[in-house]
């Protein structure tokens, strides 16, 4: 029995060589179908990574490019704010100048007011003297009147 084991080991030796073979050249071309995945695979991650680092690239340049508009936006609301100031400066003045120039237009109309009140007052002078004498004259009349009819004149 034990030669008919070292018979069939024997055999077995002599065949699994060529069974190996058969079993390696059988799984040799999906071997090389994985291998040549496995490599396209990894050239996919490169270009995965690649592309991945020129977007990266890309938005870094982006966030330079909106950085830089901000700036630019911040300078701009920085020059609103000086023009603000100017013409709240501006605005300042220019309500000191209306003041002033309404005390100017009250005091002129104030003496516009006295001269009016002067000649008003001249005026119902002459007025008066003027109704005195339309009053002395008809009386004047009135009286020679009463002295013709009376018989005096």
């Amino acid at each position: 029995m034990t030669d008919e084991i070292g018979i069939g080991e024997s055999l077995v030796r002599q065949k699994l060589p060529h069974d190996v073979d058969l079993i390696i050249t059988a799984f040799l071309p999906n071997l090389r179908h994985i291998e040549s995945r496995f490599d396209q695979t990894d050239l996919n991650i490169k270009e995965l990574s690649i592309g991945v680092k020129d977007t990266n690239n890309h938005v870094d340049k982006r966030f330079e490019q909106v950085d830089k508009r901000f700036e630019q936006v911040d300078k701009r609301f920085e020059q609103v704010d000086k023009r603000f100031e100017q013409l709240t400066g501006e605005l300042k003045d220019f309500k000191g100048d209306v003041s002033r120039r309404f005390e100017q237009i009250a005091a002129s109309i104030e003496r516009l007011g006295d001269k009016l009140d002067a000649r008003d007052a001249r005026q119902r002078s002459f007025t008066l003297q003027m109704f005195g004498i339309a009053i002395s004259v008809s009386f004047l009349g009135v009286l020679g009147i009463l002295a013709k009819s009376f018989g005096i004149i």
